[in-house]
């Protein structure tokens, strides 16, 4: 397991219009810190998740820090390794550029869990994305009461584990009674027509209780869908998304 965060310098920042290209700059820098595509690409890739912070303007994202995680014992080692300068990616069909060697490296250690079972309270850093099965297509939950949050996210977890993962998942009553409309669009791509793709996700604070196993599988997977494409990182609610 290990989790780290990449910080641009105050008053620095990187721009994309379509998610995808953050995670490409992500699988170049893993991959040339070791690891194969193979581990990192594809349905038989290993679990990791991150979370571009910063903010959206009209069509265009702005980022100033990185987290990236895995839980995955194989994976870990690259990720320790990966290095800032290697965080670049360019996009000729586009124009895109996405740059990240100027930022500085901190790993992030985990959540203090005193107890054999405990509680966290986070925040969603990158959007939960999960699928409804109710809708036909690939359609997703736009409001956090119109799910089953425990079965779905447990499902994925369990499969990661290899063992059954039991975490209860609440979203905090006081906010979405405050923001009933707690859904975000994000734009994952662009296809070969210049039709963009995208993924409804939800946002907002969790509170999680369980094992400590489970709350640090939780922490380093993260939660729901389409990890490894940017959804479902998680922090500490009492931290904030920090910069």
């Amino acid at each position: 397991m290990f989790r780290v965060r990449f910080r641009l310098p105050k008053g620095h920042w990187a721009t994309y219009r379509f998610l995808d290209l953050v995670h490409d700059a992500l699988v170049t820098g893993l991959t040339a810190a070791g690891a194969t595509p193979e581990q990192v690409l594809g349905p038989g890739a290993e679990a990791w998740n991150f979370a571009a912070l910063g903010y959206h303007r009209r069509h265009e994202g702005q980022v100033h820090s990185l987290v990236v995680s895995t839980p995955s014992a194989i994976l870990a080692p690259y990720l320790a390794r990966l290095e800032s300068g290697a965080i670049r990616y360019a996009r000729t069909a586009t124009a895109e550029l996405f740059d990240f060697s100027a930022a500085q490296t901190s790993p992030e250690l985990p959540p203090v869990i005193p107890q054999d079972v405990g509680l966290l309270g986070v925040l969603t850093l990158s959007p939960l994305a999960l699928r409804d099965p109710r809708q036909p297509g690939k359609r997703w939950h736009t409001r956090f009461g119109d799910c089953d949050l425990a079965t779905a996210i447990n499902r994925r977890l369990s499969r990661i584990a290899q063992r059954p993962v039991t975490l209860n998942i609440q979203p905090d009553s006081l906010y979405l009674r405050a923001n009933p409309h707690h859904s975000v669009l994000v734009s994952t791509k662009q296809d070969q027509q210049g039709r963009p793709a995208f993924v409804i996700g939800l946002e907002g604070p969790l509170v999680l209780s369980g094992r400590r196993e489970d709350l640090l599988l939780a922490w380093y997977a993260g939660l729901g869908e389409k990890t490894r494409n940017g959804f479902g990182c998680i922090g500490l609610a009492d931290q904030g998304v920090g910069r």
